[in-house]
């Protein structure tokens, strides 16, 4: 039975280390998105520098992909092991990297470390990943030009620690296939616990030895190599996969890269990489300057999280994964998005509760020979709650009871009406924005009556600050 090779692509990784590319948020979540459907085993992205931002990409990439582990590499820190981990757990099989320097050049000038110093954090960052999953790689930076006894050593204490995967890594390029092979034996005698885990390579391409180097690889047994759909400097995952579908048997190897689609696949990619950055939009200001929030279709989520903080939004991390992911929706086929319908955008998918008050029954009386008078009727839990009270107008009367009804009063920062379907039975959307302790918190509400509408959105937005002041 032939063995799997599992191929791990680099695409995002590669990509970052070159200046002449820059894919936008969304352009990543397509590019994963791609790569899963083409059956690779491992999407590689790059690390989290800046937390925010980074976290959301991670979680948002990682909620995307379906099949495929996603990697993500951490620092030698306990720290950057906490943050990655917390961006990527939910992800349906997530995998940290330990990436540490072997060679005394890269120990040196990179790291900063002496070999015992980095022998050291090696045990410890991979041990602190191993607390978090067992899906852990410990990736031997410039293993071809390291001291021997030292790369033994630094394999040797990264699996007793628990790395489940250790990938030796030719960063010169210059090595031949026959010599690397030669390399992986050698190091498979000096180092006895690789018997005991997952082998994988990356070879980079200076000298456009990568895919043979790789296959070469696969032949001597290692179990997972490294490649890119868009090879910048690095093995082609084309030409790897398709070797190895078409001659694997000559080694005793397969790989599960869906070959029959990866032609088109592959050209998708390409064409996402050339024309990276090319459409990514910068937000904030309209056609003529005038100010206005406006975004478009090409904003990426970052856009969007600074345009929410532009209208008064504090949002988590969740819930500007939540509000990208509704402006996308919303989006599509559209030239713009301005300032009001991202309000209903996150009214619609920032923190959305379990609802502390919901409406059983209202009556409103109004006309224009009498000052407008509301009765509104709540479900607290079991309960149910009452208020009274007059208004300038039906909504003012309705929101002025459910503030007598539930004893909650904020400041109503915004209030929005709209249509959303035409003629006579239209349904009308309402969006709420209140004011609580400095932070805004919007509400929406449908019906074919605007006073219902307007009732709900009121509501949702108070549900939402009585719940995190109970998690307070």
């Amino acid at each position: 039975m032939n063995r799997e090779i599992r191929i791990s692509d680099v695409t995002m990784r590669q990509l970052e280390t070159t200046a002449d590319f820059s894919l936008s948020f969304r352009e990543k979540i397509e590019l994963a998105k791609l790569l899963d459907k083409l059956g690779v085993w491992v999407i590689e992205l790059e690390g989290i520098r800046q937390t925010k931002a980074d976290s959301l990409r991670v979680k948002s990439i990682a909620s995307a992909v379906k099949d495929s582990e996603v990697a993500v590499p951490v620092a030698l820190t306990r720290e950057s092991v906490e943050t990655a981990w917390n961006a990527l757990k939910d992800a349906k099989a997530p995998r940290l990297q330990v990436a540490a320097a072997v060679s005394p050049v890269q120990m040196e000038y990179i790291y900063h470390k002496k070999p015992d110093a980095m022998l050291q954090a090696i045990r410890d960052t991979v041990a602190a990943c191993r607390e978090k999953t067992e899906n852990v790689e410990f990736i031997a930076e410039d293993a071809t030009r390291s001291d021997e006894a030292f790369l033994y050593a630094a394999i040797g204490a990264a699996v007793e620690a628990g790395a489940s995967t250790v990938t030796l890594c030719d960063a010169a390029g210059a090595i031949l296939p026959d010599e690397f092979t030669a390399f992986l034996q050698k190091t498979r005698a000096g180092a006895p616990a690789l018997s005991g885990v997952k082998l994988a390579v990356k070879c980079a391409d200076d000298l456009s030895m990568a895919d043979a180097c790789s296959i070469a690889a696969a032949g001597a047994g290692a179990d997972e190599i490294k490649a890119a759909a868009y090879p910048v400097g690095s093995a082609n995952l084309k030409n790897v996969a398709r070797v190895i579908a078409q001659r694997g048997e000559s080694f005793g190897a397969e790989t599960r890269v869906r070959t029959v689609a990866m032609g088109r696949t592959v050209r998708q990619i390409e064409w996402l990489c050339r024309n990276n950055g090319s459409a990514q939009g910068k937000g904030y200001m309209d056609a003529d300057g005038t100010g206005e929030l406006i975004l478009s279709v090409h904003d990426d989520a970052e856009a969007v999280a600074a345009a929410a903080a532009k209208l008064g939004y504090d949002l988590s991390e969740e819930d500007c994964a939540a509000v990208y992911e509704a402006f996308c929706r919303f989006a599509q086929g559209k030239e713009k998005i301005d300032a009001r319908e991202l309000n209903v955008i996150v009214a619609t998918a920032a923190m959305q509760v379990p609802p502390t008050y919901t409406v059983r029954q209202y009556l409103v009386s109004a006309g224009n020979l009498t000052h407008a008078m509301a009765t509104v009727e709540l479900n607290k839990g079991d309960a149910t709650i009452r208020g009274l009270a007059p208004g300038d107008g039906p909504i003012d009367a309705a929101f002025r009871a459910v503030e007598n009804a539930t004893g909650c009063r904020y400041e109503l920062d915004d209030f929005q009406v709209r249509a959303v379907t035409e003629g006579q039975e239209a349904l009308g959307e309402c969006v709420v924005r209140l004011s609580a302790d400095g932070k805004l918190y919007s509400g929406r509400g449908i019906s074919t009556d605007v006073v219902e509408a307007a009732v709900h959105a009121y509501l949702n937005a108070i549900n939402k600050i009585v719940y995190e002041e109970a998690e307070a």
